[in-house]
């Protein structure tokens, strides 16, 4: 989950090594640092907190060197301190590493090496690492490429590392299960954990896969595996605009992101849909039609908001197109030994392509037969290169640590597939389709006006900010919803928060209503639509603060509800797209009202890399 970057070339390296920072801070922000080898000596400048007291600290020192090292943390191993944070140097100071991800045996490595005399400065795993570099290299009297590849035969886990040495200008990559991208400059290179550092600079990209590293000097690079084998390296084009990195006038990314969702819903049906005929194609799906098409199950992978929109695709897939789902957490589900069939279709779903948990669950499924379709929204990233197919949302970078336009985005997507498949199988006729492809199309006119609410939301913001609790209740579709808008609140607010089936507040929650409890009620027009309000009257009995998102034109649930946001009327299965446009500008304008950092809250990183 830590951000790592790395440069070398003719330029003065320190400013680009803090910017790449910056670009990747939503990755962790616990502490930073940068190395940078200057007149042939290692110099390294570290600070807990964010990469602007990195920047203030090393304001008016002379760093002069052109190849560096700076990362950027999300705390695993020792707690946040200037001490724990990289990059990390051995024991003689001429190596230097940074380190995104767990070396799994690092005590017992840790051990060997005290005995011989190595001494830690630190509680981290990537100390250890470094050092074990060092040993090797000591032992084997051999250059640093070969050094780190012996060294990283011996480890167990998942890492994406730059290592510099003093005594050569030379940075070596390496990645096993962690991201790391390559950009290629013109007679310099550039490195970082994802490609956002990499776009003022270049559009030309290297992706490592796993066992692989890299050798990289100014006017030369080189890709092997950790077993030797030279591989030749394939140069991507990214399809990235810098102003996608960039507020553009917002206050926070978060807000840009959630006021992008008409534009990245758009850019998700655009050239998949033809709305005259009914007709539907995206590219991946093509590719493997039989699998899904004779495929009893569907098992869909995913954490977080992710897996919010896989549970909404259950109910898509189950309505339309007939057929069984089964929505797990990845992280639970590989260390289960599930029942997996070889004619099971799995799709992966993960904003970054990264999620180590999603990623190892989709390995373990592969290795027992399934077909894995994978929806990303980061090319290149490691789920699509580990699945058998797949289709990406198009929702652009997103730089919120909380997401927002890519929970849409994946609906999308989703529902898409759905369709698709119901088609296929011959579940749903091509009218009915042809007229869901029109309501779909008409959402992000709807979104756009939802919008409009944002100063109603803000009025309820500026009650409920100091809350200690909230209950978010819905039915069917409203279910998922619940569960990301109380997601949401929780992230970024730091208020604890629960989304339940509605039905379910009787079976416990309801002990917790009193007047100090705000209820947040997904009460839209629908075939739940009755039940909802009588669940709202039961709140009311109880004295609980109503908060209710309701159809526009609704007097009923307005009635009930102490406060309510209206949205546009749609199609019960649309509502999700429209309704959770409210729920994610509550929790933002109650965590700017509480004073916390938005885009970056506090313990969280956006990719989680690490399991």
């Amino acid at each position: 989950m830590c951000g790592i970057v790395g440069y070398i070339g003719n330029k003065k390296s320190s400013p680009i090594l803090i910017k790449g920072l910056k670009y990747l801070e939503y990755r962790g922000y616990d502490s930073a640092g940068i190395a940078v080898l200057d007149k042939g000596q290692i110099q390294t400048y570290k600070k807990k907190g964010k990469v602007s007291l990195l920047e203030s600290f090393i304001k008016n020192k002379k760093i002069e060197g052109n190849i560096g090292i700076a990362h950027t943390r999300w705390a695993t191993h020792g707690e946040p301190s200037d001490k724990n944070s990289h990059p990390h140097l051995s024991n003689s100071g001429e190596i230097a590493i940074v380190h995104n991800g767990i070396i799994e045996n690092y005590q017992s490595i840790k051990k060997i090496l005290e005995s011989k005399g190595y001494i830690f400065k630190s509680e981290t795993d990537t100390e250890v690492l470094i050092n074990l570099i060092e040993d090797v290299q000591k032992n084997t009297k051999t250059n640093i490429a070969e050094a780190v590849r012996l060294a990283l035969a011996k480890v167990v886990g998942a890492y994406a590392v730059v290592i510099m040495s003093q005594n050569e200008d030379t940075l070596i990559v390496a990645k096993n299960g962690s991201p790391v991208v390559l950009g290629v400059g013109d007679g310099e290179y550039f490195i970082a954990s994802d490609a956002t550092p990499l776009i003022e600079h270049t559009n030309k990209v290297i992706y490592l896969n796993d066992g692989e590293m890299a050798i990289i000097k100014k006017d030369k690079l080189i890709v092997k595996t950790i077993k030797n084998v030279i591989k030749i390296p394939y140069i991507k084009k990214l399809d990235i605009k810098l102003e996608e990195l960039e507020k553009e006038g917002f206050s926070h990314f978060m807000l840009k992101e959630i006021y992008e969702q008409p534009r990245s819903i758009r850019d998700s049906i655009r050239g998949r849909v033809n709305l005259k005929n009914g007709e539907i194609k995206l590219a991946g799906f093509e590719e493997i039609l039989d699998k899904f098409k004779n495929a009893k199950r569907i098992i869909i992978l995913a954490c977080g908001t992710s897996w919010h929109a896989g549970l909404e695709a259950k109910y898509f897939f189950e309505e339309f197109a007939q057929i069984p789902v089964s929505v797990e957490y990845a992280s639970e589900f590989r260390y289960r030994n599930p029942v997996i069939y070889k004619d099971d279709v799995v799709i992966a779903i993960s904003q970054s392509g990264e999620t180590a948990d999603t990623l190892a669950a989709i390995k373990l499924a592969k290795e027992k037969g399934a077909t894995i379709f994978g929806v990303c929204n980061v090319v290149g990233s490691s789920i699509p290169r580990h699945t058998d197919a797949g289709s990406y949302t198009h929702a652009g970078t997103e730089i919120g640590v909380a997401s927002t336009k890519a929970f849409t985005a994946q609906l999308t997507v989703l529902m898409l597939i759905c369709l698709r498949l119901a088609l296929l199988k011959k579940c749903i006729s091509k009218n009915k389709v042809k007229k869901i492809l029109e309501e779909l199309d008409s959402i992000p006119h709807l979104v756009e006006k939802a919008l409009k609410e944002k100063d109603k939301i803000n009025i309820i913001a500026k009650k409920f900010k100091n809350a200690k609790n909230f209950i978010y209740l819905g039915r069917g579709y409203g279910f998922p919803l619940a569960l990301e808008g109380a997601l949401k609140l929780k992230e970024i607010s730091y208020i604890h928060a629960e989304g339940y089936p509605a039905a379910e507040m009787k079976h416990g929650p309801i002990a917790l209503i009193d007047e100090n409890m705000p209820v947040v009620f997904i009460a839209n027009k629908g075939p739940s639509y009755e039940k909802v309000i009588s669940n709202m009257m039961e709140v009311k009995a109880r004295k609980g603060i109503i908060i209710a998102i309701v159809t526009k034109g609704d007097k009923d649930a307005k009635k009930i509800a102490d406060y309510s946001i209206e949205i546009p009327e749609t199609n019960e299965i649309m509502m999700p797209f429209v309704a959770s446009v409210p729920l994610q500008m509550l929790a933002y304008y109650i965590a700017v009202l509480r004073g916390c950092d938005v885009d970056k809250p506090r313990n969280l990183a956006k990719s989680v890399t690490v399991e």
